[in-house]
């Protein structure tokens, strides 16, 4: 069974592609809707540029993004699970983060930086610390009460309390967060891109748009779907060997 798990999925994705095909040669108009082979071939006669030069940029932007937002979230996951003074003050601020426009604040960003890297970290930061410091706190209190409260019978302290029983049970959330910011990053470095930079796949995108080159438009956007997949794949199967009892369950 599991080695047939994947086939609704591939046959889905094969008939949108079948579908996409044929409203692309249908409307004959490339430079609005290339179709799945002329991007492909555009990919191909793009790949200097696009994996020497631009996938370099965006990977980066993004590696450092997201580092900075999984430290910056489990710390404030961690400040607001020991401190509920912390919670009231850091949870509201939190949520508010997100409500504030990315493509508002982006243009400030470069203003600030000018066309350097941070620029496009700070988005990418904006975007992805929140699903990591959310998620994870919810794993924290996950624990039942009783647990703790057993464990403090036997004379645990907070410390012996949160490494032996909040951690372990933060872990399936933590690897959650992860997957769901991975592609979030990406689409933050791309925007920040997008919107100043002279390198990267979004910049590279934007620059094709000019040129009315569609399926030069889409050519880094399939490449970024393609790269966010394999590190949530690869996120997956350290998922699976380090959380080994989950298969049990």
């Amino acid at each position: 069974m599991r080695k047939n798990a994947n086939l609704p999925a591939l046959l889905l994705l094969f008939g949108l592609l079948l579908f996409w095909q044929a409203a692309a040669m249908g409307m004959d108009a490339a430079y609005i809707l290339p179709s799945p082979t002329q991007i492909l071939v555009r990919m191909w006669e793009l790949r200097v540029p696009l994996l020497t030069a631009h996938l370099p940029a965006t990977l980066l932007c993004t590696g450092i993004g997201l580092a900075i937002s999984v430290v910056l979230g489990l710390l404030l996951a961690v400040l607001m699970d020991a401190s509920p003074v912390a919670e009231k003050m850091l949870y509201p601020l939190i949520v508010a983060s997100q409500t504030i426009p990315t493509t508002a604040l982006a243009p400030l960003f470069v203003l600030w930086f000018g066309y350097t890297i941070w620029s496009k970290v700070l988005v990418t930061v904006l975007i992805t610390f929140f699903p990591i410091a959310i998620t994870v706190f919810d794993g924290f209190r996950s624990v039942q009460t009783d647990m703790i409260d057993m464990l403090k019978t036997f004379g645990a302290g907070r410390r012996a309390i949160f490494c032996k029983l909040k951690l372990p049970a933060a872990l399936p959330y933590f690897f959650s967060a992860i997957k769901m910011a991975i592609p979030l990053s990406i689409i933050g470095a791309a925007i920040g891109e997008w919107l100043g930079a002279q390198s990267g796949l979004g910049y590279f995108s934007r620059r094709m748009m000019t040129q009315l080159d569609g399926a030069g438009v889409f050519a880094p956007i399939v490449l970024l779907s393609a790269v966010a997949m394999l590190a949530v794949a690869v996120v997956s199967w350290i998922e699976k060997k380090v959380l080994t009892w989950r298969g049990s369950l």
